[in-house]
């Protein structure tokens, strides 16, 4: 009788074929952040490690809190648009997806001592609220004709003791040799394959600061928080494979399969904390430095993955001595915890402030991706193969941000760019980032409103299976995506 070779090995260990080498890649996810803030600090691109007096330095520099004057409260909600094109198997295929959020909203209580007032130090600022550091949301797919080498059919020749494996076989999709290993029933007489994926991806990481910064004789400032991350990740992906020679009716060319459909879906939640200092330095009064550091955030992840095949045939398979023109099988949702640390990260930046004309600022931010970390929460798990995966795929960047705002009366206008490093140690595809922002703002006595637009672009390699150099070679599609988001800020003074 068909019986489950690793039965007792999936009811162990879960979702195996996600849970193999599959973790580096969700610490990167989580250590690699964007510009953020209100509308104004996305206007000059983020570069704010020196600039202060908004809500939005909090996330990068909280000494910017002591250059407020009057307490205020911000609410700043967006839209964004996102392109994707999936490059594989010598075809282009596009998708695009919208979504709303809620890029910041903070409420800042300042206290500003009287001219009058001998002691130096001049003002203090307490703020609280939150900021969206990541945005995981992109649809994209693929579609073609994968050579033989790398095809669904080409996985199920590698016997890698893992889910996939396991449903292959209890869909008929393969079958044992006399040693005991998969091996697939029709791959040496199933052509090419029409093969292709969609891949839904949703979420984002929202942090909730609270912030303090105070100002010492107008000349240097200190600030520091402490963040609290909620995360929320999710991934549908749907594989389809079809035989594009499988006629209507039943086949006599000896062959059975017609086609299969793949379907995993991953849900991530968890939560971090990390801790933020810094200080904001007036030489002169036209020139102003920053810098502000940033300890690693220590996350505890719970993800529940399942995944299903159904396979499809022209010709009825026999098993056992019954027949099946159709197939499925699915695992039951695995639940596993597991926890991240990210790396540190350092920034420093520079304003010139040009009177009453406006200011333009520029930052750098150091991070060594190399430095992230995946360890075991809740179990016994290794990650010593996660890890060392981190420590070989990824190196150090240096993020660069720089803007510039003019003000005209109560009108403001600004202007920023972002360009975020490849965080790949190897850069066979170039995998940086870029942001280009501009923004408007309108400034009363009690009220003021800034709008901004970002247009990023980027590229990332996703591998929908991997398959083993001396089996076959393993699929890459290549995703160039670019994102388009409007940004709104509503702020009140008092």
């Amino acid at each position: 009788m068909k019986t489950l070779k690793y039965g007792f090995a999936v009811a162990l260990l879960g979702s195996a074929s996600h849970a193999f080498a599959q973790y580096n890649a969700d610490a990167l996810r989580n250590s690699q952040l964007q510009p953020v803030g209100t509308a104004r600090t996305l206007g000059i691109g983020g570069a704010t490690a020196a600039v202060g007096g908004d809500y939005g330095s909090v996330a990068v520099n909280p000494a910017g809190l002591g250059m407020f004057q009057r307490s205020e409260f911000t609410f700043s909600p967006g839209l964004s648009s996102i392109n994707s094109d999936g490059r594989a198997f010598n075809t282009t295929s596009s998708d695009s997806r919208s979504n709303l959020n809620v890029a910041s909203m903070g409420l800042v209580f300042a206290n500003r001592r009287t001219d009058d007032d001998t002691n130096p130090w001049r003002s203090s600022a307490l703020a609280f609220g939150l900021t969206r550091t990541a945005s995981f949301n992109q649809n994209f797919r693929y579609n073609g004709t994968p050579s033989q080498n790398q095809d669904i059919f080409r996985r199920f020749n590698d016997d890698q003791k893992a889910a996939l494996d396991d449903l292959a076989y209890n869909t008929y999709l393969t079958d044992t040799d006399a040693q005991g290993t998969y091996i697939p029933i029709d791959f040496d007489r199933t052509g090419p394959l029409n093969q292709g994926e969609t891949v839904r991806q949703t979420g984002a990481n929202t942090q909730f600061d609270l912030a303090y910064g105070a100002n010492y004789q107008d000349k240097v400032y200190i600030g520091a928080g402490i963040g609290l991350i909620s995360s929320r990740y999710t991934s549908e992906n749907v594989l389809t494979a079809t035989d594009p020679q499988a006629p209507t009716s039943v086949r006599d060319d000896g062959k059975s399969f017609a086609s299969l459909t793949l379907r995993d879906n991953l849900r991530t939640t968890g939560g971090g904390v990390n801790a933020r200092l810094g200080v904001i330095y007036k030489p002169v009064e036209a020139v102003r430095l920053g810098a502000s550091v940033q300890t690693p955030t220590y996350f505890r992840f719970t993800e529940t993955y399942d995944t299903s095949l159904d396979a499809r045939f022209d010709k009825a398979v026999t098993v056992d001595g019954q027949t099946y023109m159709s197939a499925s099988s699915a695992l039951d949702p695995n639940v596993f915890d597991y926890a991240v640390t990210t790396p540190f990260r350092a920034t420093g930046g520079v304003a010139v402030v040009l009177g009453k004309f406006g200011f333009l600022s520029g930052d750098a931010e150091y991070v060594n991706y190399a430095q992230a970390r995946v360890s075991r929460y809740n179990n016994n798990a290794d990650f010593g193969s996660d890890n060392d995966a981190i420590n070989n795929l990824y190196g150090s960047t240096v993020n660069l941000r720089a803007g510039a705002e003019a003000r005209l009366d109560m009108f403001r206008i600004r202007a920023g760019y972002a360009h975020y490093g490849d965080p790949y140690k190897v850069q066979d595809v170039d995998r940086s980032r870029s942001y280009y922002s501009g923004g408007l703002g309108l400034r009363q006595n009690n009220f003021f409103l800034d709008g901004a637009g970002v247009y990023s672009t980027g590229t990332r390699l996703y591998s929908p299976y991997s398959i083993s150099p001396t089996v076959g070679e393993t699929p890459t599609v290549t995703v160039d995506s670019n994102q388009f988001t409007v940004t709104l800020t509503a702020g009140f003074m008092f």
